[in-house]
């Protein structure tokens, strides 16, 4: 004991103890409070030894102070400081399932309308631990069991310190870049950087981003907006009249097909269809389908793909828009459109926690009623895979929400389990894939079987309830499943030369589906039109009879005779109608061999370029300086996001609790009160082995139809 408390007595022996007492109720934390999917041995040690690094460099400030009277109460107050941003973040993670970012903590206004004004009720009697550490330490310090060290530390330890704090976050930031590539520029989910770099890591990283956006924000012009709009109204077409509002009225269902690239449809594996409903509605009188068609993300993925849908702008350069900017960027976006022109009502199902791609703070800006993400449906056992509840699953057990929307209603289904690393429990599928010796592409094929099914069934129900009828539905592929470098693995499969294979090749692949399925309509056809993601919201607000003139947005009508076929990907290379750009290199479409152009020809393909640059520069200037926030469209009012919550049961619009009785629209209401829930059928295995719900589902279920 007397050589512990001589120890202790020492600034070394002083500042150890702190930072051991600190990591410990920081790992504490990690795996008792919040949900950081820690699953291998490798995310274990790396969430272990994350607290370290920036504990040794925040605690080792006061080891540079040297009057000795003045290092105790700093660095008890820089362990008091590191607490309580420990701590709002246990309260906040329980309430929103996400950390605490820069503008949460600035804004109180948000902050208090979160937490529903009162934290009290969030907290647990095991809160206690958080702060029993600093009670303790100052007890030793008030009955002298630890003593004041008067002597100066010294500069040279004190920056050995801070140097093996700084050889420490390296070592973890390399060991987290390991495990998740591009950890720091994608950012598609706060909790991967809180798992591999820790809290304080985070809290900088967000500063930091914050701080570029408010710089990028405070240079911004109003006639910057200008120059955008001078661009986006004469790249505008002007909507087929033979088309415009064919779906007026409908309601909207998208079905986010996760993965999915055009080479699916028809592809058949061992004499079997690998998606045979999906080729059934790809083929129907009643679909328009487009099979050159091209997925445009960047970095961010999925989140681009749904920028695009839901905005007609195009994702950033580096990085996720939604992670970056979503939270504070003003939108002009497809459920804020059609709530405003049409009267529509918005939900989005997905089996994945809402702070995945920043989902819970994106979706209010654009102006998402609901969201219901993982936390309302069982995603226990083999229920779920690595993101999220399996598309059976999801489709069936998001019944029980969906027959209470109002209709018409615009509700986006993002589907799952067709992602990589495309795992799937033997007793989903019986597929017979191909043998490639890439189990990649081999198992890419069994869940792209699987999702077929489950839209299979979907579909079934809402013909049963009489839904399919009164809606368009919308399907189409966020981004390709198989990487490039897996290609030549997939030519195999595909009746392609892998050793022929080359970038004209790659570029070709980065078709994906896109199908408007208009259920009683005769006149659906497979469209060869070139076109991509950023082209769909005019397309489909088109279809039902919104004109987008008024509204920012780069993309074009697929239907419309003034279409612009020239589609950009993010890197700057682009596709057309005859012509493919790679690097600067020249292909031509129906051979695939690189053209010599003439000066002349060089000429045209300079403009094509410099108009692809265009597109994107001000796009990007658009987003990344939040210009929409300088333009309100005539009849267009901006989004409020504080008046949506998406926790404690159902969001609702503040100030418009109707109760709409008789008035109401849902599919719940016209089947007088009964539910249409065992309507739906699925051979989903899961569920002969539970009969349990979501914790939210009984509370959820009461209000939807108001």
């Amino acid at each position: 004991m007397k050589y512990l408390r001589t120890k202790l007595s020492t600034r070394i022996g002083f500042f150890s103890l702190l930072v051991f007492l600190f990591w410990l109720k920081t790992i504490y934390a990690y795996f008792y409070d919040f949900q950081l999917g820690i699953n291998s041995p490798f995310e274990y040690i790396v969430a272990l030894i994350n607290p370290v690094a920036t504990t040794l460099f925040m605690f080792g400030i006061a080891m540079y102070i040297k009057p000795s009277r003045l290092f105790y109460p700093i660095i008890l107050i820089l362990d008091i400081l590191n607490t309580v941003l420990l701590y709002l973040n246990v309260i906040y993670f329980r309430e929103f399932t996400d950390f605490m970012t820069i503008s949460t903590m600035t804004g109180y206004s948000k902050v208090n309308q979160g937490l529903s004004g009162s934290s009290l009720a969030l907290t647990m009697p095991h809160d206690i631990f958080f702060w029993t550490d600093i009670v303790i330490v100052l007890l030793l310090l008030l009955f002298r069991f630890i003593r004041i060290d008067k002597n100066n530390f010294g500069f040279k330890k004190s920056f050995t310190i801070t140097s093996i704090a700084v050889l420490l976050f390296t070592i973890n930031l390399s060991l987290g870049e390991m495990d998740r590539p591009q950890l720091l520029t994608r950012t598609f989910d706060r909790t991967y950087i809180v798992k591999y770099l820790g809290i304080d890591s985070f809290t900088m990283y967000d500063a930091i981003k914050q701080q570029h956006n408010n710089d990028l924000r405070a240079m911004a012009t109003k006639s910057e907006m200008n120059d955008v709009l001078k661009y986006t109204r004469k790249h505008y077409a002007e909507p087929n009249k033979k088309m415009f509002g064919i779906a007026k009225h409908r309601n909207v269902i998208v079905i986010h097909l996760e993965s999915f690239q055009q080479f699916l449809i028809n592809k058949k594996v061992n004499g079997k269809e690998v998606t045979p409903f999906l080729n059934s509605l790809y083929k129907n009188k009643s679909t328009y389908s487009f099979d050159n068609f091209f997925h445009q993300v960047g970095q961010g993925k999925t989140s681009d793909a749904e920028n695009m849908l839901e905005t007609s702008t195009f994702g950033l350069p580096q990085g996720s828009l939604f992670t970056q900017f979503g939270s504070d960027n003003v939108f002009q976006a497809a459920p804020a459109i059609l709530k405003q022109q049409g009267n529509y009502n918005s939900a989005v199902f997905h089996g994945n926690v809402a702070s995945f791609w920043n989902r819970n703070s994106v979706y209010k800006n654009m102006g998402y009623q609901y969201f219901f993400d993982s936390s309302y449906y069982d995603t226990s056992g083999d229920k779920s895979l690595g993101y999220g509840l399996k598309d059976k699953l999801l489709f069936k057990d998001s019944i029980k929400y969906l027959q209470r929307l109002q209709q018409p209603f615009y509700a986006k289904y993002i589907t799952v389990t067709n992602h990589f690393p495309y795992t799937l429990d033997a007793e989903d599928s019986n597929f017979k894939t191909t043998n490639t010796g890439d189990s990649n592409v081999d198992n890419y094929f069994k869940t792209a079987h699987y999702l077929d099914q489950s839209v299979k069934e979907f579909y079934n129900y809402l013909n049963k309830t009489g839904l399919l009828k009164k809606s368009i539905i919308m399907l189409y592929g966020d981004h390709y499943g198989i990487s490039n470098s897996e290609n030549p693995n997939l030519a195999k499969a595909i009746g392609k030369n892998p050793d022929n294979w080359n970038d004209f090749d790659n570029a070709q692949l980065q078709r994906v589906p896109l199908m408007f399925n208009i259920p009683g309509n005769k006149g659906g056809y497979i469209d060869h039109t070139y076109g991509g993601e950023i082209d769909v919201l005019p397309t489909l607000l088109h279809l039902l009879g919104i004109n987008t003139n008024q509204y920012v947005q780069f993309g074009t009508d697929l239907f419309s005779n003034d279409h612009d076929t020239v589609v950009a990907f993010r890197n700057r290379d682009w596709v057309s109608t005859k012509y493919t750009s790679i690097g600067g290199t020249i292909y031509n479409n129906k051979n695939g061999k690189v053209i010599n152009p003439s000066p002349s020809k060089r000429r045209v393909f300079n403009k094509m370029q410099a108009r692809v640059n265009t597109e994107l520069s001000f796009s990007d200037e658009l987003n990344e300086q939040n210009l929409l926030r300088f333009y309100n469209p005539s009849g267009f009012t901006p989004v409020n996001p504080k008046d949506y919550s998406y926790t404690n049961g159902l969001q609702k619009e503040k100030g418009k609790e109707t109760e709409l009785g008789n008035k109401s629209n849902s599919l719940w209401s016209k089947n007088k009160g009964t539910s249409t829930e065992n309507l739906y059928k699925t051979d989903a295995p899961e569920l002969m082995h539970q009969n349990t719900g979501s914790s939210k589902l009984n509370k959820s279920k009461q209000n939807l139809d108001n």
